[in-house]
């Protein structure tokens, strides 16, 4: 097979290197910068730059500069702006640099971090014939040939925001190095994998990786921080059969971001085991932990961690947890107004139930500890019993389930009890014994409020019958029930008008409602700020039900769920479509997510 023949990709002539004159040049002919001003603004530009020492990119000294553009609607010239204006003068495509869909490994063979650090190239894409460097300094082309020639593809040149490149040239090659460092230093006998497909090849060494290797050390630790930066809510270890997977779960989405040995990955395993206090040894039974961090900025962060014995080795996830949630207020949740006055009435109540309902993920934790912590003033005493602790609050005193001593929710709540507590929050109601508790709590003069997994608030009534507990006591205890999801909210830097929402579509999210005047809806773009997806960030969709006399003249032995649903929307509740269908007038949503989330209404 004959191997590609070099070439490089054809481009404009630029000149021998792009400078601030020729820059400034270019933003005059194109009329981005009032020619009167073109001199105070070069002059200020210029001393950034020797400032830095010449080692700042011209590009950087014009964006640190916070002009503006003459042309409407008057765009700040970002260093974005400027790259992507820059690519289009020299006719070259612009790239903004995605880490989550670059396999730095295999980039990384192509030149050492000395030549792409010399040269301010990173490569970002191998396939069989082509190699896309990125580059912001496309005039400076000695490097081309040679890099064509070693790698034998074709070389194609994107112009990228000159910071990324160098962020990036450090954090890739770096990484690249710990996790080739790591893998020689390991087995690569598939027999250590500790799976169900044993494959035993003879002569392998049986030497595993070091858990406190150092390119372990570094794995881990660049690892978390990645994740931190790319705003995810868990990490994912995913061992297969011939390699390791890592996923992050971003704005509820899980990408894929990386592939390691699978020496190395079982190897982190074990260090973030270690870290987490967990027993390094057993990996054939589930193991819980957690691990407290802080970001490079001092921010603690709290890693709720869980494994997973599956056919190729042992699964690990770390759920995140950010401290700072909890001083969010309901409005930041995506509360409604009239909402968050009605939940702040009923878990103003001295006694009775409050429950919080929703599938895994939908936000009832974050919900709960907002709540708790904004009632845990010096004169209540707030008694958390839950599996596990989530997160770690100084002003709650939490207690851990522990089934290995039957320490269950019931015992927990009968032994809180004697705490003298004014609120109790219980993790989750799942059995009838947790259920008598959280009544005998509230009947003796105690708030207390807990989670259920069903799918809208009615629902709870029925599913609190199915587990045995008295319609009666139900009755006399019972103040408020909350169903819960969440949905991504659309970036609000590049979002743009998605034209008129038609009324069929309307009356499929709000159950047969009519559009009163005509809609107008958003829909993603993609910008730097969402990493190109168009949504950054969750909002939460709320149905509250209070329970009012005639609701509770409904529950009764056999409940009829239709009718429950329809006197709480008489009381008052917006079921869970409807809050979604708010969130899209106000443009906060697209259709999409509100569909993807909530059932369709009755």
């Amino acid at each position: 097979m004959t191997s590609p023949t070099p070439d490089i990709a054809m481009k404009k002539a630029a000149p021998a290197a792009i400078d601030l004159p020729q820059l400034f040049k270019w933003l005059l002919i194109d009329g981005v910068l009032a020619k009167a001003d073109i001199k105070s603004h070069y002059t200020h530009a210029q001393d950034l730059y020797e400032h830095a020492g010449s080692s700042m990119h011209p590009l950087t000294a014009i964006a640190q500069c916070k002009l503006k553009s003459i042309v409407p609607p008057h765009r700040q010239l970002t260093l974005d702006w400027l790259t992507e204006w820059m690519a289009g003068k020299l006719e070259l495509p612009f790239m903004r640099i995605n880490p989550l869909k670059i396999d730095f490994t295999k980039v990384a063979d192509v030149m050492s971090a000395t030549y792409a650090a010399r040269f301010k190239i990173l490569p970002i894409e191998l396939t069989d014939t082509e190699l896309v460097v990125a580059t912001a300094d496309p005039g400076v082309t000695g490097w081309e040939a040679e890099i064509a020639r070693m790698s034998r593809r074709r070389v194609m040149l994107v112009i990228a925001n000159p910071l990324e490149i160098a962020q990036y040239t450090t954090q890739f090659f770096s990484l690249a190095k710990s996790i080739k460092g790591a893998h020689k230093s390991g087995s690569q006998d598939v027999s250590l994998r500790n799976n169900f497909e044993q494959l035993v090849e003879l002569g392998a060494s049986n030497r595993q990786v070091d858990a406190n290797d150092q390119h372990i050390i570094n794995i881990v630790d660049w690892l978390w921080q990645y994740a931190f930066d790319q705003r995810a809510s868990d990490i994912h270890l995913e061992p297969k059969r011939d390699v390791g997977l890592i996923r992050f779960r971003i704005d509820g989405v899980l990408h894929q971001v990386y592939q390691v040995p699978v020496s190395v990955m079982i190897a982190m395993t074990a260090r973030i085991k270690l870290l987490g206090r967990m027993d390094v040894i057993e990996k054939r039974r589930p193991l819980d932990g957690r691990i407290k961090t802080r970001t490079q900025g001092g921010q603690e962060i709290e890693l709720r961690l869980s494994t997973l014995p599956t056919a190729f080795g042992e699964k690990l996830v770390m759920r995140i947890f950010d401290p700072e949630v909890v001083v969010k207020t309901l409005p930041e949740l995506g509360f409604p107004e009239d909402d968050a006055k009605r939940w702040d009435a009923l878990t103003a109540r001295p006694y009775g139930i409050i429950l919080v309902t929703g599938p895994t993920g939908s936000g009832k934790t974050t919900t709960l500890y907002t709540t708790l912590k904004s009632l845990a003033t010096s004169e209540v005493n707030v008694c958390t019993v839950e599996d596990p602790i989530e997160m770690v609050e100084a002003s709650f005193n939490q207690m851990q389930v522990q089934h290995g001593i039957d320490l269950s929710f019931a015992d927990g709540v009968r032994a809180l009890m004697r705490q003298d507590p004014d609120i109790i929050m219980i993790g989750e109601i799942r059995d009838l014994p947790t259920a008598q508790m959280a009544i005998q709590a509230a009947l003796t003069g105690h708030l207390v409020l807990s989670t259920l997994h069903t799918n809208d608030a009615p629902s709870s009534i029925m599913r609190l019958l199915e587990l045995g507990v008295p319609h009666y006591l139900l009755e006399s205890t019972l103040v408020g029930i909350m169903a819960q999801r969440l949905v991504r909210t659309l970036c609000v830097h590049c979002k743009a008008p998605g034209g008129q929402l038609d009324d069929d579509v309307w009356a499929g999210i709000t159950g047969g409602r009519k559009l009163a005047k005509p809609v107008s809806v958003y829909r993603p773009v993609g910008c730097p700020e969402c990493r190109m997806t168009g949504y950054k960030g969750r909002t939460g969709l709320y149905e509250l039900l209070s329970v009012t006399q005639p609701f509770s003249k409904l529950i009764e032995p056999q409940a009829n769920l239709e009718n429950l649903r329809a006197q709480s929307i008489a009381d008052g509740m917006k079921p869970l479509r409807v809050a979604g269908a708010m969130k899209i007038i106000e443009g906060v949503t697209t259709v999409e997510e509100v569909l993807k989330v909530t059932a369709a209404l009755f």
